[in-house]
């Protein structure tokens, strides 16, 4: 069943409509104020990806060609590749994190080391 999204000539809102077939899109209308004059708009989609391609796509060495180690920019970027990827959300630290890479400032290991629930700064004893 396609869903399209309009913009409406008549009332100017963006709408998105779900059809039963395909033949009955050429029969549109606005919801809010009936008219049939619509402008069909491009829309992003997704695709769904099962876990184990997910993983295999984050294994692929080639992801990791451009990763500057010491380059806080070229870790943020890389971190935020991997973790679209993952297709989770990861949580506001590590947004945080990844903002504070790519103002160009490495987390010290204090920060990193609190975030990932371990503590870096003392011994591994």
């Amino acid at each position: 069943m396609p869903i399209y999204d309009y913009r409406c000539q008549g009332c100017r809102r963006r709408i998105s409509l779900l059809f039963q077939t395909y033949a009955a899109a050429d029969e549109a209308a606005c919801p809010h104020c009936g008219s049939r004059d619509l402008s069909r708009l491009i829309t992003r989609f997704a695709l769904m990806k099962s876990e184990d391609r997910r993983l295999e796509d984050l294994s692929n060495g080639g992801d990791f060609g451009d990763l500057d180690e010491n380059d806080p920019r070229s870790v943020a970027r890389w971190a935020r590749r991997m973790g679209d990827e993952l297709g989770e959300d990861l949580g506001p630290e590590y947004h945080d994190m990844i903002d504070q890479m790519e103002a160009g400032e490495m987390p010290d290991d204090d920060f990193a080391g609190a975030e990932a629930g371990g503590d870096f700064g003392g011994d591994l004893d």
